[in-house]
């Protein structure tokens, strides 16, 4: 997979490094990783905050490249003729595209998400509804990405879509290889809230206490009121609070949770589907099969065969 990460002048330094950092580090550990390039369509050093100058590989055209990465892009910036030709080629040719925060506009300008959904960063979501009505924006995600285009939140909801991009390509192992390179949690799924209530814990709480004992006994039989009583709250204010965090109930973000697992346990291995099941906290395969396609429109065996082949 050849990656291409866009540069242009003022481009935001976080969200390319960040590009960077996921697809273009050096992994020699894992085989076929991606081979990833900074490029720029303008034949000349790029200026970005702080006075820095950017070196970027100058092209032409995007044929050398199956991603292009687009960490940000000015919102009131219509782009060259020749890279909107470019970059609107390269998407009919079927090649992937993902964007980060602000890189959502870029794509839009393009009409890339007429008839999809996508979304940006808060911050910006009623200026890109009223410039973008043919997109469907969705509010308070961290990310979208169907395996073909993809676009994130903000900057750090940038680093949750690409290790996304990571797992379907290389599936869980890999994936969370690279997030504990980069000390990060994996587990950010892309339909969590852009922000919480309380983003940053001054101390350990009983509630941020109680997620944790949850994602370690997703296999137990878990029950909303207890989870209430061991954040010591009661059953409404845990309710509430926890959709505040997660734009969620409780009972949905525990069947996404166990789902998560039992999408692990099957790329790692084959075992059948009552013992994942099981081990994921379900009561039966039924159930797995149920919630499987309800959330993720796709059988449990059916993702198996996909991902395992990715995995190999």
């Amino acid at each position: 997979m050849r990656v291409a990460v866009l540069s242009y002048p003022d481009v935001a330094l976080f969200e390319l490094a960040s590009a960077v950092e996921l697809f273009g580090l050096p992994r020699p550990e894992f085989a076929d990783w991606y081979e990833c390039d900074v490029v720029s369509f303008e034949d000349q050093p790029l200026p970005t905050t702080t006075g820095l100058q950017l070196i970027a590989k100058h092209i032409t055209t995007l044929d050398a490249y199956d991603m292009l990465v687009v960490p940000s892009w000015p919102t009131n910036v219509t782009p060259s003729e020749h890279m909107a030709s470019e970059l609107k080629r390269f998407a009919k040719g079927g090649n992937r595209l993902i964007s980060f925060c602000s890189g959502a506009f870029l794509l839009a300008e393009l009409g890339l998400f007429d008839g999809r959904e996508a979304t940006t960063h808060w911050r910006y979501a009623n200026k890109f509804k009223d410039r973008f009505p043919a997109v469907t924006y969705r509010d308070n995600v961290l990310y979208l990405y169907d395996g073909k285009i993809g676009c994130s939140a903000g900057s750090a909801a940038g680093i949750d879509l690409g290790l996304e991009v990571i797992r379907q390509d290389h599936g869980y192992d890999i994936a969370n290889q690279v997030a504990r390179r980069l000390v990060l949690s994996p587990h950010r799924q892309g339909g969590q809230a852009q922000f919480v209530e309380t983003p940053v814990l001054a101390v350990p709480n009983q509630f941020s206490e109680t997620i944790d004992w949850a994602l370690s006994h997703l296999n137990d039989a878990i029950d909303i009121d207890t989870l209430a009583a061991r954040a010591r709250m009661s059953r409404r204010t845990f309710d509430r609070k926890f959709r505040s965090s997660f734009d969620m109930s409780p009972k949905h973000w525990l069947v996404v949770q166990r789902l998560e697992k039992a999408k692990r346990q099957l790329e790692e291995g084959h075992q059948n589907m009552e013992r994942i099941a099981a081990q994921s906290g379900f009561d039966n395969a039924t159930t797995l099969r149920h919630h499987f396609r309800k959330i993720l429109s796709i059988s449990p065996r059916q993702y198996r065969q996909q991902f395992m082949v990715r995995a190999d």
